[in-house]
């Protein structure tokens, strides 16, 4: 065997249990030496004038994260933390509200939705299918891995205010996001519905900028069938033209 610091030695075992002891050591010694090899250092970054991304990447390689994140509302409440391993989120992770309340408990490894917090109509989004529904009908909405909130950030940052209207009055002003999900769960087209005073204008936001992971969700279902469902989401619009709940 070869120690961690590259001196060789041997072990020969006399027992069965001394042997199981040896293959545990040699176990150990692997754990070690991929520790070292994974070493990160940590990073932050704004999603937003409100969110600041805690992350760790790999000191070989800065553009794979890899260990514990977190997103964190106004320096004080973690909206999102988990893990990844190497670029991809693993294990449990926890979402909550900018209030700090739990709104999701999601397992990546297992692609399982353990939690859903239940939604009132205080809520900022609504749901709805181009079918007309009985008082029989069975219904469950399309749910993103993420959240309520931290889930549908990467729909906001995608869209910014064309610079002729950046100086509408943001008092009177309100967007509206439009997402269609389709029936096996996958973002079909994403709109902008601008609302100003009289001023009404509707944008296509190009979806293709949008990573896999972002295109994905729980599709709705109606008598436990798959269907497509449009979500709308009321949206403010900030002071450099980014969208916010």
């Amino acid at each position: 065997m070869v120690d961690i610091n590259g001196n060789l030695f041997y072990i020969y075992p006399k027992s069965i249990s001394q042997l199981k002891t040896i293959i545990l050591l040699i176990v150990s010694l692997f754990c070690i030496n991929s520790a070292y090899s994974q070493e990160t250092v940590e990073r932050s970054h704004k999603i937003n004038d409100h969110i600041t991304e805690k992350l760790h990447v790999l000191k070989s390689d800065k553009s794979t994260r890899q260990g514990l994140y977190q997103a964190v509302y106004n320096k004080s409440i973690a909206i999102a933390s988990g893990q990844f391993d190497k670029d991809i989120k693993t294990g449990v992770w926890h979402f909550y509200d900018p209030n700090g309340h739990l709104l999701q408990n999601y397992d990546y490894t297992k692609k399982d939705l353990l939690y859903e917090a239940p939604e009132d109509t205080t809520s900022n989004l609504r749901y709805f299918v181009d079918k007309q529904l009985t008082d029989t009908d069975r219904t469950t909405k399309p749910i993103k891995p993420g959240g309520r909130y931290y889930g549908y950030l990467p729909y906001l940052k995608l869209f910014k205010l064309p610079a002729n209207l950046m100086d509408i009055n943001r008092d009177v002003s309100i967007a509206v996001v439009e997402l269609l999900v389709s029936p096996g769960g996958r973002l079909a087209y994403f709109k902008v519905s601008i609302y100003s005073g009289n001023y009404s204008k509707t944008f296509n936001v190009n979806i293709d900028a949008l990573n896999d992971e972002d295109r994905t969700f729980i599709p709705a279902t109606l008598n436990n069938e798959p269907i497509g469902c449009r979500i709308l989401i009321k949206c403010f619009i900030d002071n450099d033209g980014t969208l916010i709940f």
